[in-house]
């Protein structure tokens, strides 16, 4: 596991990067410079991905050393034709249905992975709830609360940001939901 951490105290100005930084990391992703700007307190963590067994996010968890719970996946989706982003724990899956009913509508599907670059500006697997090319909607998943901080992507793959739930939620300018499913979940409705 390679996992390195950079605390950026207040006000937040990275002037320099720590060796083994790459130099994207020193100008920052649009989802640091938001945050930047937004004045709240959050680390950068920069890892690696060893294991390929395993889910994507769960690989992800491993390598920055949190439990999965802690590190949430940010999701575009389409409902009742109208982009949505909902942000869920990679230990669960989105309930479609449940962000139908959050924002009102009936319907809703996972965005494509080309439109959810392209609306995001972000790529698949890097697509972060800060800076995106055109702002959605967007959803937080509750149990974001039941921790101190979460990971969420800093707008690339290989970098996280870890932040205070509240922070989460004032920045991306989101509404806190119950999103999430649980695989018990699902085993209870058969």
């Amino acid at each position: 596991m390679q996992c390195s951490t950079l605390l950026l105290p207040r006000p937040r100005r990275m002037m320099s990067h720590p060796v083994g930084h790459t130099a994207h990391m020193a100008k920052g992703t649009r989802a640091i410079q938001v945050l930047e700007g937004s004045g709240v307190e959050f680390r950068v963590h920069e890892y690696a991905i060893i294991r390929n067994d395993v889910s994507y996010g769960e690989a992800v968890a491993e390598a920055v050393g949190v439990i999965p719970q802690r590190l949430f996946k940010t999701l575009l989706v389409t409902v009742d034709g109208s982009s949505v982003v909902a942000i869920v724990p990679v230990s669960a899956q989105l309930a479609l249905k449940k962000l139908a009913r959050v924002v009102g509508g009936k319907h809703a599907v996972m965005a494509e992975p080309a439109d959810a670059e392209r609306i995001t500006g972000y790529v698949v697997g890097g697509i972060s709830p800060f800076g995106q090319r055109r702002r959605s909607p967007t959803y937080v998943d509750r149990s974001a609360a039941d921790h101190a901080t979460v990971f969420v992507s800093a707008g690339h793959r290989g970098l996280q940001v870890e932040l205070a739930p509240a922070d989460l939620i004032a920045v991306a300018t989101a509404t806190s939901a119950d999103l999430a499913t649980t695989p018990l979940d699902d085993s209870r409705r058969r």
